[in-house]
């Protein structure tokens, strides 16, 4: 048996995910990190997007997260995530229309506000559907 790693996906809304995996995936702030069963301690900022766990025998498990942070200890890997959606949860139409306001938004001539809150929005929309469209590509390889 290959050796795995316990990972923890945990939002506001409470527990998405917990189980074991021989890999994790997730997008930091620095680049994308790959975390295998004994990998150094580490803690990381999350940007929005797609946290893939791997649990062998070809069964890859993604999930969406709108940020958070990522603390992994040498057999533990826990993922506090803002806000978390398993990725074939996603609704693809509704983060085109976010998409679109938000890139409506940011062409006038807004308050910085609501510039700040278009942008957040649009980076959330792009994220999703990246999540999305990977999915799409899994599902059919």
């Amino acid at each position: 048996m290959a050796m795995t790693i316990h990972v923890d996906i945990v939002s506001a809304e409470g527990e998405i995910y917990s189980g074991l995996a021989e890999m994790a995936y997730a997008s930091s702030v620095q680049g994308e990190l790959g975390i295998a069963p004994r990998h150094a301690p580490l803690l990381a900022q999350l940007r929005p997007g797609e946290v893939r766990v791997d649990e062998g025998s070809g069964v890859i498990k993604s999930f969406y997260i709108s940020g958070g942070i990522l603390e992994v200890q040498p057999h533990l890997v826990t993922v506090l995530a803002d806000t978390a959606v398993r990725a074939a949860d996603l609704d693809e139409a509704a983060a085109v229309e976010v998409k679109r306001r938000a890139e409506e938004t940011l062409s006038g001539q807004q308050a910085d506000f609501e510039y700040a809150k278009a942008q957040a929005e649009l980076s959330e929309a792009v994220a999703q559907l990246r999540a999305i469209d990977r999915l799409r590509k899994v599902r059919q390889g």
